[in-house]
């Protein structure tokens, strides 16, 4: 067998190689107690499976419920095994891929927004080009000296990646994303 295609114990290797790898987002409503977010990462974690992003919060106060927002990137078989493993974790009330849903729907993706907070150091003729590129993207100034901004911005993963490379040459000094929350369109709940 050739170096470069022996098993790592990652779960990407369970399927052949000719099965498409993408990503998708899974939406999982859990029991809001501590411990739950660790043993859902364990679980990626343990089986070599990678997270693309992560987000998590109290969405249902009064029955203790939070919602984990996980984009994760795999093979059909994989993706499988991974939902079929995060419904056997006890806490964990129901899975639903958002993507497979989207397309059932005759959608191509759920709705999938990103918050950044980009800090922009820049002067002189550099600020004013700061200001009009942030503009184009809606990126709203939340704070200000004479020597940065820094912006917040929402949307797509894609507009902001897009941003924070159009803002490298202007002076980007740092950025801090949110990660993906989404849901699907329509009348329906998880």
């Amino acid at each position: 067998m050739n170096a470069h295609l022996q098993p790592t114990g990652s779960a990407y290797f369970i399927s052949p190689e000719t099965a498409a790898v993408e990503n998708h987002t899974l939406s999982v409503l859990v029991d809001n107690e501590p411990g739950v977010l660790a043993r859902v990462i364990g679980l990626f974690s343990g089986r070599g499976y990678n997270i693309e992003s992560l987000t998590v919060s109290e969405t249902e106060h009064e029955a203790h419920l939070s919602r984990i927002t996980i984009v994760t990137r795999g093979t059909p078989l994989v993706l499988e095994q991974i939902k079929a493993q995060l419904e056997r974790i006890v806490p964990v009330h129901r899975v639903l891929d958002l993507t497979v849903r989207a397309r059932q729907l005759g959608q191509e993706r759920p709705i999938e927004r990103e918050v950044a907070l980009v800090k922009v150091v820049s002067t002189g003729e550099m600020r004013a080009e700061t200001l009009r590129l942030a503009d184009a993207f809606h990126a709203k100034v939340v704070d200000a000296t004479v020597e940065h901004f820094i912006f917040e911005i929402t949307g797509k993963s894609s507009k902001i990646d897009q941003f924070v490379s159009i803002m490298k040459p202007l002076g980007l000094n740092e950025v801090c994303r949110t990660g993906i929350a989404a849901m699907n369109r329509g009348a329906q709940g998880m």
